[in-house]
């Protein structure tokens, strides 16, 4: 046979290169070589290699066959720690070719070992070949066309988070997101929807691959969409609309569409659980386990459905330095639709998921005056830039809760339902950035409010409080609470009253009907059904859950001086109390009720450990004390940590408890100390000591010095907080005058700086006019004395005066003005004078002279015109009277210049101006003499 295979071994043996054949094998070859590989296997055994050099073999069965005998001898390793995985260890490339394996056969067999290996080998083989073996995974693994590889390959990479922490694994595969070919990304989609399915996003973080998200929605690849959809799906199962901000901008309006419907299919689900823990996880549950209320308290909390909001997925962004720079100059303006210009672009810089903490005092106290803005429009959108920026910082945005909640609760008062909901939006995210306790205090003040709107939306928003509270309102703040909603149920108003039974109701659903009971005492039946109602419709996420009562902690053995434990938690494990004394026996002579000490396996039961189990054991200090013999004084009792008790008589043996003697009680009078002294040196108690009969006397009195001190604890407590609340009003208070007495000092300098101004400007006005009138006086003192100087020099001839002188015109002789005399001298008649006055007066409203009002003369003064002449001289209007002569001889002195010679105008002219003038002023005279001839008797 060797004669016949031998040719043909020599021809393949030159067509063999590397394991593989470089042509197709005739079928000759093709029954040679299986005869040749069976007669390989026949004559060479591999098993006796070691695995390592097994796994590198470049024969494919060979490294089949390594794979799973490495399976089986980590699936019997007793632990992790076995010399089986040290190897493995020390070269972890090793995984890297048994998950990339040529061969499909072998490459499934070796990501079954890989799997076998983390189950078994713990962290430590998790976190050595992590590096070597996801991007082989997911390039080979999950894209494979077997589906038990890629089941395998999928095990391994959720093993590879279940052993440590999401996040290594979750870096590594996102680069496979970006990979040419569409199927390895598909199949990591896959993989990443599988791995937030079984641990959730509380646990993995799910904000690197919502950022990525966006781009799988827009492959050209069907298959990587499909892929895309169902993980935007999972997303939304775990984060509902919070996961829309992160990309739901960047998809096209049909994929939004598409994805709408896909959301309205599970929103009806109830909320997804972990369905896979981490190992860390999983130490934890298995340390503490759940017991009694605290397995109720736990299984409430996993029944709570998780919520994660925008917030926590988005990154922080600084938006401070979008905020324009002349914010508070636009704010001070005096066009309202400047002002709403600035809080809109205010607004389009606060509209962000996430806000990074910074100093926005100047912008929280400019929205705090726009709060008591005229216009509101202005309002409402300072009212949003209030919400956007409070839902933005979070706690952070608790140190100006104080600038802006006031003024919001003030401007309440306005009736028009848009400005009440963004106020009242505004007012609910300056809460969830604080706590009840921060704003309780300001808003039952605010609840006291004379405005009874202001009342309205007061209650309002403290039922919205108290229903999205997660901390129960300590008893203090309860206590304020309910006195405040008691006067809101004598309101005129019946949405108060309303208003003041809902807060009742809601209260009473977070403390329990019973807590509640007593404020409720003195209320009429029917307000006490009103609360009821309330109580069973409200739905509130805190709850006051009353704190176990105060349990006998036990004993430590007197030879430790244990610290004393706060009770009303777990109770710690301490040392066993010795055995009890006969004083406990005869006050409990009823049958044993088993205890901590008597439950077999309990950490508190077995042999007692202190010095009294043997006879005339010594006691550790300090807690030692002396027994005493026969006829000696009683030995003091083992005193408690804070103050010495009551004496109590030493332990002892384990005899049954003689009968109390007649006529005496129960006390320690009632026995004798030193009958039982011979007991000291008998033999030691049992390992087991009899069960207790409950707490001793000791134990009760220290049971009630700590509730005492419990007490006194929790007043003190109150009172400090009481204080604390005190002396955070005051310091609000102080707050506000200071902003007040800032307003009110601004207001004053700028007031001041206006009347300075003012006064500034009056006294440049005074100078002025000063100036302007000594001008006018010396333009008037030169024309008086031009006037005067002219007159004297061109005077006409005297006339003669009414006591007997010449008089050439002969008008005070004919005309009658002189009447008489009376005591020497003239007598006007009145009727005369008045009808000159009135004259001039006419003469000098008609007159066309510019200058007049400048110069203020008076009527009876000379009326000047532009050229020289008076106004009577110049013929215009027919109502004027003539005037005297002594007039005329002042306008021919005006024709006249200062040096005597006649002026350019036609002096003849005037001169027979002045004679019809003088004729005219006669005729006037001769019909006044007759008229007042006539009225003569």
């Amino acid at each position: 046979m060797e004669k016949h295979i031998a040719p043909t071994l020599r021809k393949l043996t030159r067509r063999v290169t590397g394991g593989r054949l470089s042509k197709s094998p005739t079928p000759k070859e093709r029954t040679t070589i299986t005869v040749l590989d069976g007669m390989a296997d026949a004559e060479e055994d591999f098993s006796s290699l070691p695995l390592p050099d097994r796994f590198q073999h470049k024969i494919w069965k060979v490294r089949k066959a390594a794979y799973e005998d490495a399976a089986k001898q980590f699936e019997i390793t007793p632990d992790e720690h076995d010399p089986a995985f040290r190897p493995f260890l020390q070269d972890p490339g090793l995984w890297k070719g048994a998950v990339a394996d040529s061969n499909v056969a072998a490459q499934q067999d070796g990501i079954a070992a890989l799997c076998a290996f983390l189950k078994f080998g713990g962290r430590e083989g998790c976190t050595r070949t992590r590096s070597h073996t996801i991007s082989p995974l997911v390039e080979k693994g999950l894209s494979s066309t077997r589906a038990a590889t890629k089941a395998s390959a999928l095990e391994a990479i959720l093993l590879y988070i279940e052993l440590d922490t999401p996040a290594p694994v979750i870096e590594d595969l996102l680069p496979a997101l970006a990979h040419k070919q569409p199927k390895i990304i598909a199949a990591t989609l896959a993989a990443l929807t599988a791995i937030f399915h079984n641990y959730g996003c509380k646990t993995v973080d799910p904000k690197p691959v919502l950022k990525i998200l966006p781009k799988a929605f827009g492959h050209a690849d069907k298959n990587v969409r499909a892929e895309a959809t169902n993980l935007a799906v999972e997303f939304y199962r775990w984060l509902r609309e919070a996961m829309k901000p992160m990309f739901w901008g960047d998809l096209k309006p049909t994929q939004q569409t598409d994805m709408e419907a896909s959301f309205e299919k599970i929103k009806s689900e109830p909320a997804p659980k972990q369905e896979r823990f981490l190992r860390s996880q999983q130490a934890a549950m298995s340390r503490a386990p759940p017991l009694g209320a605290a397995a109720a308290e736990e299984d409430e909390l996993e029944e709570e459905p998780v919520e994660i909001d925008a917030f926590d997925l988005a990154e922080p962004q600084d938006v401070l330095s979008k905020v324009p720079a002349d914010f508070s100059d636009q704010l001070a303006s005096t066009k309202w639709k400047e002002r709403k210009d600035a809080l809109e672009a205010l607004f389009t810089a606060l509209n962000v998921p996430r806000i990074k903490d910074g100093d926005f005092g100047e912008v929280v106290r400019g929205l705090a005056k726009s709060m008591k803005d005229a216009n509101i429009a202005v309002v409402t959108q300072a009212a949003q830039c209030t919400e956007v920026l409070a839902k933005g910082m979070r706690k952070p945005f608790g140190k100006y809760r104080s600038i802006i909640m006031g003024p919001i609760m003030e401007r309440m008062k306005e009736k028009k339902a848009t400005v009440q909901d963004a106020l009242g939006a505004a007012l609910d995210q300056v809460f969830l950035a604080t706590s009840l306790t921060d704003c309780l205090e300001e808003t039952l003040g605010f609840l006291a409010h004379k405005n009874p709107q202001v009342k309205e939306g007061t209650m309002k928003f403290l039922v919205r409080a108290l229903r999205t509270t997660r901390e129960a309102p300590s008893k203090p703040e309860v206590a304020s609470i309910v006195e405040s909603a008691k006067k809101l149920l004598s309101e005129s108003q019946e949405v108060l009253r309303s208003g003041g039974a809902e807060i009742l109701g809601t209260v009473m659903k977070i403390m329990g009907e019973r807590a509640m009971g007593p404020h409720l005492e003195g209320l009429d039946e029917i307000r006490k059904v009103k609360i009821k109602e309330f109580f069973e419709t409200a739905e509130v996420k805190a709850k006051d859950k009353p704190k176990p009562p105060p349990q006998a902690a036990p004993r430590a053995a007197p030879a430790a001086a244990a610290p004393r434990k706060v009770l009303g938690k777990k109770p710690a494990a301490k040392k066993p109390a010795p055995p009890p004394s006969q004083y406990a026996q005869e006050a409990a002579p009823l049958a044993p009720q088993p205890t901590a000490r008597s439950i077999p396996g309990s950490k508190l039961g077995g042999p007692p450990k202190s010095g009294l189990a043997t006879p005339g054991g010594g006691l550790k200090a300090p807690m030692k004390r002396t027994l005493a013999g026969p006829g000696g004084a009683p030995a003091p009792n083992l005193a408690s940590p804070r103050r010495p008790l009551s004496q109590a008589p030493p332990p002892l043996d384990e005899d049954a408890p003689p009968p109390p003697r007649i006529g005496l009680g129960r006390g320690l009078a009632g026995r004798s100390l030193a009958a039982k002294a011979p007991a000291l040196n008998a033999a030691p108690p049992p390992a087991s000591p009899p069960p207790n009969a409950g707490m001793t006397a000791v134990e009760r009195a220290e049971l009630e010095e700590l509730r005492l001190d419990k007490d006194r604890l929790l007043r003190q407590c109150d009172d400090l907080r009481q204080d604390k609340s005190r002396l955070n009003s005051e310091v609000q208070e102080l707050k506000n005058q200071n902003a007040q007495l800032i307003e009110d000092h601004t207001r004053d300098v700028l007031s001041i700086k206006a009347k300075e101004t003012q006064l500034v400007r009056a006294r440049s006005d005074c100078e002025a006019a000063e100036a302007m009138c000594g001008q006018l006086r010396r333009e008037m003192e030169r024309l008086k004395r031009a006037l005067t100087s002219a007159e004297r020099v061109n005077s006409p001839p005297a006339i003669s005066s009414p006591t007997g002188s010449s008089d050439e015109a002969g008008i005070y002789r004919d005309t009658g003005m002189y009447s008489g005399q009376d005591n020497g001298r003239p007598a006007y008649n009145s009727r005369a004078r008045m009808s000159f006055n009135s004259a001039l007066s006419e003469e000098k409203e008609n007159t066309g002279d510019a200058f007049a009002p400048q110069y203020g003369r008076s009527k009876l003064s000379p009326d000047l015109g532009r050229n020289g002449r008076t106004s009577a001289a110049s013929g215009s209007g027919g109502r004027n009277s003539p005037a005297p002569a002594s007039y005329q001889s002042t306008r021919m002195s005006r024709d006249t210049s200062a040096d005597g010679s006649k002026a350019d105008g036609n002096g003849v002219e005037s001169w027979k101006r002045a004679a019809e003038v003088t004729s005219a002023l006669k005729a006037k005279i001769e019909q006044m003499k007759a008229r007042q001839g006539l009225s003569r008797p």
